[in-house]
């Protein structure tokens, strides 16, 4: 089970074709007034850096990836951390990280396989802009 979550950097890292996962940004953003999460698509060779760094092939990965510090929450664990970080209301969820890691990662993984066709792809990556385009690594 996963550590309270600590204050240490936050980074979100995202599938930017597919269109769930850049609206799933864009809904973060405006909801993080600290400004504590950065992003970068999984495409891009900033996250191919950071996953190396965190010993995770990034080929590996078809997920929304939270990294904060030392440590890599991917899925519903990433999904629910994120969430607590928002705060309220997005943190009443955080008590569903009781539910077996199993359970939670079959409704993300369905979702998940099923993101192009229910949401749509993009041609390229999301490229941010305004306020969003400070809080992407480069």
């Amino acid at each position: 089970m996963p550590a309270a979550p600590g204050s240490d950097s936050h980074v979100i890292l995202f599938d930017g074709v597919c269109n769930l996962c850049s609206g799933f940004v864009q809904f973060v953003v405006p909801r993080d007034t600290d400004g504590q999460f950065a992003f970068a698509s999984l495409q891009s060779d900033v996250a191919d850096e950071l996953l190396a760094d965190h010993d995770v092939d990034p080929d590996a990965l078809e997920s929304i990836v939270l990294l904060e510090g030392d440590r890599v929450y991917v899925k519903s664990d990433a999904i629910l951390r994120i969430g607590y970080h928002l705060g309220l209301p997005y943190r009443l969820g955080w008590p569903l990280r009781h539910l077996p890691r199993r359970f939670r990662n079959w409704w993300y993984d369905f979702v998940a396989a099923r993101r192009y066709r229910w949401f749509g792809k993009k041609d390229r990556c999301m490229v941010p802009d305004g306020d969003l385009e400070a809080r992407f690594l480069e």
